[in-house]
């Protein structure tokens, strides 16, 4: 089990875990172990999560998702296979918890008698300041 939150827990078993060769520097390691981790998890078909947390994680996991709702996380940043794998483990909970967290409604206020004097006021400055740019008159042409 992955515990996300008190009340938000992920088996074992909806994760599924490729091991696959990393990418990039390393030498002989790289090029004979597969040390890096695809860990993927079925985001759309989960009972484990609920709708409004599903949405949400949707939203957030931009183009670690692929059309079917299979979320794809890879790690590949430790030369270990097992430190790869708790980290791609982390990164799937980190992920989970910041969609379970529900954003604030906006309420719409209006500005402040105040502080649409201030603006105003600003902008008649600023105003000024170009006019004053602006070419002098001669009266002598």
């Amino acid at each position: 089990m992955i515990r996300i939150t008190r009340t938000l827990s992920i088996p074992e078993s909806e994760l599924v875990e490729l091991f696959i060769r990393a990418s990039g520097p390393g030498g002989q390691n790289v090029n004979k172990v597969s040390t890096a981790v695809q860990l993927r998890f079925d985001v759309l078909s989960s009972p484990s999560l609920p709708d409004a947390v599903r949405a949400r994680l949707l939203k957030l996991s931009g183009n670690r998702i692929t059309q079917d709702g299979i979320l794809i996380i890879e790690a590949q940043r430790y030369r270990s296979q097992g430190r790869n794998r708790d980290d791609a483990r982390v990164r799937l909970a980190e992920l989970i918890r910041a969609a379970t967290v529900e954003p604030k409604p906006r309420h719409a206020t209006k500005p402040t008698a105040a502080s649409r004097r201030q603006r105003l006021a600003s902008k008649q400055q600023r105003g000024e300041i170009k006019q004053q740019r602006s070419r002098v008159k001669t009266d002598y042409q």
